[in-house]
């Protein structure tokens, strides 16, 4: 779900880009005046699970990969305001330092993961959870909903904007300048293996590490269950430790080498090259390549980049090579956001400052 530069048109990009800007600024206005010192480097670490998740990438069908992104999951535990921060700034990490998403696109993506995704989940996790919560399966199914509902939303967000550059941005002769795919080719391409498969995974690790982190440390948490009263006190009175959570940070970056194991590109991530390919292969004869997707963009000159994979496919490494690289990558992406926001969180008042402020 990562819109690649070129995919979308200047205009789009412009668009979205300005469309987030209210939204960042809402969230960060909520998340300086809820989020204590505490929760502030927790974040840190929710940014990280995301990050980390969407190194997992798992098989699709038509031969694409896809993931989840933790939108979900960080929603449930401090807000959709929190989780919408710490998405836009794994978004940014992956773009700069391991070309994954444009940069051009970069609001494009952050509308789609950082904003629609977890704040639908968390109006559908609070909307089940008010019925469900008094069952002993209800937040997890719950859970398992809201990530699900989430991402196949952000999906079919980034479907429609692909969808509609070819009928809003054409040469002379008609050929697409930007992505080639119409709405009626690009929405059920990325919905169905959405539906079927990634948000599936979504749900399921929204489910599994929000109910673990509740179990090893519920005081952390501060999203729709505590805001609605549905903690239980006794939990949330314990003193709890963070360790097995750093524990499962660490066991997700040793096994974040299992994304090789899926082969294939995303859905429209595609270069130039694929893009053209994925047009042949479609078997339609209205549909035509793109004729821009490899013109260069100012974003061409800066450098960015995965530079580790970059490495290992030059130096021809075997697949313990490339799995120390993606290892190292996720060692490096997990130590840049929690450094990041452990150093934010020391420019906010110490713990119980904000205790209340969320809640009203």
């Amino acid at each position: 779900m990562h819109i690649p530069d070129n995919y979308l048109s200047p205009q789009t990009d412009a668009v979205m880009a300005v469309a987030m800007v209210p939204v960042w600024v809402h969230c960060i206005k909520k998340v300086r005046a809820t989020l204590d010192r505490e929760h502030m480097a927790f974040l840190g670490i929710c940014a990280a699970f995301s990050f980390l998740l969407m190194m997992f990438n798992v098989p699709l069908p038509g031969g694409t990969t896809g993931h989840a992104v933790g939108g979900a999951l960080i929603a449930l535990l401090l807000g959709p305001e929190a989780a919408a921060i710490a998405v836009s700034v794994a978004l940014a990490l992956q773009a700069l330092l391991f070309g994954d998403g444009g940069v051009l696109s970069f609001g494009a993506n952050c509308f789609n993961m950082a904003f629609v995704l977890p704040f639908t989940a968390a109006i559908v996790f609070r909307a089940l959870n008010s019925r469900l919560h008094d069952k002993s399966w209800g937040t997890s199914v719950s859970a398992i909903v809201s990530g699900w509902v989430g991402l196949c939303l952000a999906a079919l967000c980034a479907a429609i904007e692909f969808g509609i550059q070819p009928m809003l941005f054409t040469n002379a002769s008609g050929a697409p300048l930007y992505c080639p795919f119409p709405l009626s080719v690009a929405i059920p391409a990325m919905m169905i293996p959405h539906m079927l498969v990634a948000g599936v995974v979504e749900g399921v690790a929204t489910a599994a590490i929000y109910g673990f982190i509740k179990k090893t440390a519920p005081s952390v948490i501060v999203g729709p269950e505590a805001v609605d009263g549905q903690l239980a006190a006794d939990g949330t009175a314990k003193k709890t430790s963070l360790i097995p959570t750093l524990i499962l940070v660490a066991v997700l970056v040793v096994a974040t080498p299992l994304g090789l194991l899926a082969t294939g590109d995303a859905w429209g991530e595609w270069d130039a090259e694929g893009a053209a390919t994925a047009v042949q292969e479609a078997g339609d004869d209205s549909l035509q390549a793109s004729v821009g997707l490899d013109t260069p963009t100012f974003a061409d000159a800066l450098p960015t980049g995965d530079y580790l994979q970059a490495y290992s496919e030059e130096q021809g490494l075997g697949f313990a090579g490339q799995a120390a690289m993606y290892i190292l990558s996720g060692v490096i992406g997990v130590a840049v956001l929690t450094i990041t926001f452990r150093l934010v969180s020391l420019t906010v008042k110490e713990s119980g400052a904000h205790g209340n402020s969320r809640a009203a």
